[in-house]
Order: C-alpha cells, then sequence, then structure tokens
C-alpha cells in the first residue's frame, strides 16, 4: 500500500487548503472535524489572523466552529506558502474570474501553482478544486509538477475535485452534496476519492480530470441557460401583459418535463455568469461557437437595463421621472441571506440608475457598504418611515430579513424584480417583473411631504 494511501485510510495525513474564502474555509472546516489535522494558506493576512483567533468570516461556517477546531489544535491557518512542504493532500480553492475582456483570468490558480511546486515532494496529492475550462488541470498544472523531476501518477499525484458550495444553503453543506472527482491517472482518481470520503458521504469517480472539469461547467452552465430563459419568457410575459411569476407558478404543477426557474434582475456570484464562458473560451480556441452559452450570457447580463427601464415605466405611469427621483435599492448582494456581491445585478442597478440622474441609495442587512465602479455606496437603516421617503423602492435581492410586510404597506412606489413583495398588502402600486401593475389602497393617496427632497 502507498504511504499516501495509508495515512489517508488513518486519517493522519496533513491537509493543506490553499484560499480561504467561500469555497476554501468550509472544506478546511469540515476536514478539521473529521479529525485531520489542516493547514489553510492565504494571502490575505485578515483571513488567518482571523482564523488563528477562531473567528470566522463567512457566514455558512459558524465562528463556535472555527474557535473549537483552532482551539483543538486541527486547523490553523498561515500566509507562509512554504509550510505546504507539510501536507500530503493540498487542494487549491482559489477564485477563476474574467478579464475585462471576458476571457478567463488563471493568474490565481498560476500564483497557487507556482507556491505549489516550489515546495512539491514524493507522496503529495494536488487537487484543483478552483472552476475551469475542460483539460486545464492536464495542460496547466501537470507540466510544472512534472518539470521537478518528480513522475505524476507514480511520486506525486493530481486530480480535479469542482467546488459544489452553495453560500446560504441550509440543508446542503460539504457532508452531503456529492463530490465528483476526476484525476489525470486512476491512481490519482482513487487517492482523492478515498481522500474526499473522509468528509463527504458519497463521491462520484469519473474517468479523468477532464471529465470533472466538464462536469461542473455542465453544471452552471444549466442553470445559466434555464435562467436566460425564464428571463427572456418574462420579457415576453411583459409584451402579452402576462405575469411571469404567474405563468411559470402555472407551468410548475406538472409534476414531469418541467424543472422550474425563476427570473429576476440577472445572476451573480462567483459561478453562474462566470463559469459558462470558460466552455465558451475553450471552445472558441476549438472553432466551436457555444451559441446556447454566449446567448444566455447575453440575456442574463441585459436584465439589470431591464429592471431599470421598469422603473422609468413606473415612475412614469406615476407622473414622475427617474432624474431627481429618490429611489431606494433593497438588497445588493447577488443572491438571498448572504453578503457576496461578487457579479450581483444589484450594482449594476444602483449604477444605471444614478447615471439616469437618480438619487440613489440601498439597504442590505448583509453588505453595509458597496463600490461600484469608483464610488463607494453606504446602506441606509430601515427605520420607521424611511421607506415612504422614497419615490420608488427597487426590489433587488430577496433576503429573508427584509420588512416584506412594511415594505408592502409603506412604500408608494415599488418595481418588485424578485417577486417578494406581498401583493394582498401592498396599498400603494407595486410593479412585478412583467405584466400590469397592482395597485393598492392607498395608490391614489397624496404624495409624502419632502419625498423628492
Amino acid at each position: 500500500m502507498h504511504d499516501l494511501e495509508q495515512k489517508i485510510r488513518a486519517r493522519t495525513c496533513r491537509y493543506g487548503v490553499i484560499g480561504l474564502g467561500y469555497v476554501g474555509l468550509p472544506l478546511a472546516v469540515a476536514f478539521a472535524q473529521r479529525g485531520v489535522h489542516v493547514v489553510g494558506f492565504d494571502v490575505d493576512r485578515s483571513k488567518t489572523d482571523a482564523l488563528s483567533a477562531g473567528r470566522s468570516y463567512i457566514p455558512d461556517v459558524p465562528a463556535a466552529e472555527v474557535a473549537r477546531e483552532v482551539s483543538a489544535g486541527r486547523l490553523e491557518a498561515t500566509t507562509d506558502f512554504s509550510r505546504l512542504a507539510e501536507c500530503d493532500v493540498v487542494s487549491i480553492c482559489v477564485p477563476t474570474p474574467l478579464s475585462k475582456s471576458r476571457d478567463p483570468d488563471v493568474s490565481y490558480v498560476a500564483a497557487a501553482t507556482e507556491s505549489v511546486v516550489k515546495t512539491l515532494r514524493a507522496g503529495q496529492l494536488v487537487v484543483l478544486e478552483s472552476t475551469t475550462y475542460p483539460g486545464m488541470t492536464e495542460e496547466f498544472l501537470r507540466p510544472p509538477m512534472a518539470a521537478t523531476g518528480l513522475t505524476v501518477g507514480r511520486d506525486v499525484f493530481l486530480a480535479f475535485s469542482p467546488e459544489r458550495v452553495d453560500p446560504g444553503n441550509v440543508k446542503y453543506g460539504i457532508r452531503n452534496t456529492p463530490k465528483v472527482v476526476g484525476g489525470v491517472d486512476p491512481l490519482s482518481t482513487r487517492f482523492a476519492a478515498d481522500f474526499y470520503r473522509i468528509a463527504v458521504d458519497h463521491v462520484v469517480e469519473v474517468s479523468s480530470a477532464a471529465a470533472a472539469e466538464m462536469a461542473k461547467l455542465l453544471e452552471n452552465t444549466f442553470r445559466s441557460v434555464n435562467i436566460a430563459l425564464v428571463n427572456e419568457v418574462a420579457l415576453m410575459c411583459d409584451r402579452l401583459g402576462l405575469d411571469v411569476r404567474e405563468v411559470v407558478g402555472a407551468a410548475a404543477t406538472k409534476p414531469f418535463g418541467f424543472m422550474a426557474f425563476q427570473p429576476g434582475p440577472g445572476t451573480g456570484g462567483h459561478c453562474i455568469p462566470l463559469d459558462p464562458l470558460y466552455l465558451s473560451w475553450k471552445l472558441r480556441t476549438l472553432e466551436y461557437r457555444a451559441r446556447f452559452v454566449e446567448l444566455a450570457d447575453d440575456v442574463n447580463l441585459s436584465m439589470p437595463r431591464y429592471v431599470v427601464a421598469r422603473v422609468v415605466t413606473a415612475l412614469n405611469d406615476a407622473e414622475r421621472s427617474l432624474k431627481g427621483a429618490r429611489v431606494l435599492v433593497l438588497g445588493v448582494a447577488y443572491k438571498r441571506d448572504v453578503d457576496d456581491t461578487r457579479e450581483s445585478p444589484s450594482l449594476e442597478i444602483l449604477r444605471h440608475l444614478a447615471e439616469g440622474g437618480a438619487q440613489v441609495e440601498y439597504a442590505d442587512p448583509y453588505v453595509p457598504e458597496v463600490a461600484v465602479h469608483g464610488r463607494t455606496w453606504r446602506g441606509v437603516p430601515l427605520e420607521p418611515g424611511t421607506l415612504a421617503r422614497y419615490d420608488v423602492v427597487v426590489v433587488a435581492t430577496d433576503h429573508r430579513a427584509l420588512p416584506w410586510d412594511r415594505v408592502a404597506a409603506e412604500a408608494r412606489l415599488v418595481v418588485d424584480a424578485r417577486g417578494a413583495v406581498p401583493r394582498d398588502a401592498v396599498r400603494g402600486v407595486l410593479w412585478p417583473l412583467s405584466g400590469p401593475p397592482v395597485r393598492g389602497a392607498a395608490a391614489a393617496a397624496p404624495a409624502v411631504a419632502g419625498a423628492r427632497a
């Protein structure tokens, strides 16, 4: 039996996690809880200092769990990447954003790979978790590892296992979300699968790293395309005078052959807006155009502007203009109940409203301030009377913590891009994402004095 295999089975292996963000930190804590000694690596000293003090900066990872594992000596964090030499298994969990030209930016993976190679020794398993294009693990990580003189598949091992973290999901986490694993050779696949079984209930082995990479891209391309489809249906329904959410709800009553996706102001986060474009980019190098991928991206990118156009329509209906209007955007995180604003469509809504001359503010219980194109916004508290001071309230993120009953009762004009506001409680005027407005009992009430200050 290989020494690495013995260490994995005995759980005496040391585990290094490069990148302690939304992916790396939950992974590190999950393995520490299963008795594995984990060393987290990050270039951000504020993160390593927080973890060393037993504090969590990720909402999905309770501080008590971090403190317990740190106190037990199973979890530590450092900015000293030379300590990768201590680790038997290393996971790379760094961002893979897009460049300004919307091509893959692999600079973070490149930097992590360089750190791994500097300390690479026989008996180590390296697993890339960052989302990539099909073939990247083989093309990007294997050559520098082999250049050390160590043989991949015999001396050292290499695999890809895509992260499937869903921030804010209270039902599925590291343990009960199946883990796909594909190595660059059979032994790498086996060792990686055995390792992940320490902390994950169900591990799915595939034939290669490229197959695992493609599976990840298919998952998020599926979501991107279907979200784009229902977003386009929202545009169609608006032309037809229909409420898209009513239409989706009716279609979803079919018990087979239909999967409900909900429309909204666009896609956000680090996965859905970005991952399909990795696939599109790779296929362009093979002289193939991923038409569904590119069209879905176009539709989803257009939704923030559509929401702003909806705001203009709602204001016009109320005999007001966007220029000079006081606008409150509810929610700037990309999805419900998280503090992550990466690629959030709310940020584009803020920008377009401000460029249109509106006096824009936002409220988000998870995000105290946010920077958009060089401008910093600070969230406003939703105190009694706050909502009535605005000409229009725009629902961009449907956090459960936001007072939706108060929004329905106090806001005079609402544009609801998420279907969060209870319609039967609306007193003013509510404009859904598509279809005619809902006019409440107070729709004809006079404007609040000073509302346009």
